[in-house]
């Protein structure tokens, strides 16, 4: 049994929350430049140029990517083996949210309730954490930074198992065309299909936290629907950030879990162009 105190999970956390609002990925800004290589749109070339000097900035000042510096959004697997020593794995989380977005001069924008109390907690918790239980020693922590615009474009379908592959594709392609601007792409559709009503979201969720970006899905016939749906999603014409273009999203990305057999729940979740994320492992 390995012991962990509380104070490296939250120094860790604090850490990852800057970084992540200052750091793009490396897949992400490659798959950028190979969005403004591909874009025929002369305003569309223009807003990536506008999206990597935007990127150089953050990096070289320390500044936020995005002045929405999200919901934090943490996928966590623990290994079964720790024993967390020095207080409660949840608080030390928390504490490092409220710590990394005060040092780091992030913007908070969590409310105390989703609906009568829209006050702000002015310090960026709670934190949404979603824990896996695996073999090990270790703590893998991803944090991502959902920014609300992104979010905001979210949906969730029961849809009847004899819609089949052509029914899910439907509604995937008509809500991001439906979308539209709003997710500022070029952007990354995660698709969760299976499971339950809450497991299909999370399967997007975790579809659009794939990482490295654009890797496809290890059965063959899912990556053929993920590029049949890039493809299909980049004639919509939407472009980046809205203003046309062929480049609406830089990949697709499915997530399946088995499904009872009167059930075939669909779940669609975007990331914008912006798709921070950062993990540590202690």
């Amino acid at each position: 049994m390995r012991e962990i105190d509380v104070k490296k999970i939250t120094d860790a956390v604090s850490h990852l929350c800057m970084s992540a609002n200052y750091y793009l990925p490396d897949d992400v800004t490659e798959a950028l430049k190979k969005a403004r290589e591909k874009e025929v749109s002369p305003v569309g070339r223009a807003v990536l140029d506008e999206i990597f000097e935007n990127l150089r900035i953050a990096k070289e000042e320390k500044l936020p990517i995005c002045q929405d510096c999200g919901t934090s959004v943490f996928l966590i697997e623990l290994g079964q083996d720790v024993h967390i020593t020095g207080g409660n794995f949840y608080d030390a989380i928390n504490n490092g949210v409220r710590s990394g977005y005060k040092e780091g001069y992030l913007r908070k924008s969590m409310t105390y309730d989703p609906v009568l109390t829209r006050a702000n907690t002015g310090d960026n918790t709670p934190a949404v954490i979603h824990t896996d239980i695996v073999p090990g020693d270790k703590i893998k922590i991803l944090f991502c930074p959902k920014g609300g615009g992104c979010e905001n474009m979210s949906a969730l379908k029961m849809m009847s198992p004899a819609e089949g592959m052509e029914g899910v594709k439907k509604f995937v392609v008509d809500f991001v065309s439906e979308a539209s601007g709003n997710p500022c792409p070029p952007s990354i559709v995660g698709v969760g299909i299976g499971g339950t009503f809450e497991t299909s979201a999370f399967l997007a969720k975790k579809a659009v936290l794939r990482s490295p970006l654009g890797t496809p899905h290890p059965d063959e016939r899912y990556a053929k629907v993920e590029n049949e749906l890039l493809e299909e999603i980049n004639k919509l014409g939407i472009g980046p950030m809205g203003f046309g273009g062929r480049m609406t999203a830089l990949a697709v990305h499915i997530e399946t879990h088995p499904a009872h057999v009167a059930l075939m729940p669909v779940a669609v979740n975007i990331n914008c162009h912006a798709a921070r994320q950062k993990t540590a492992i202690i």
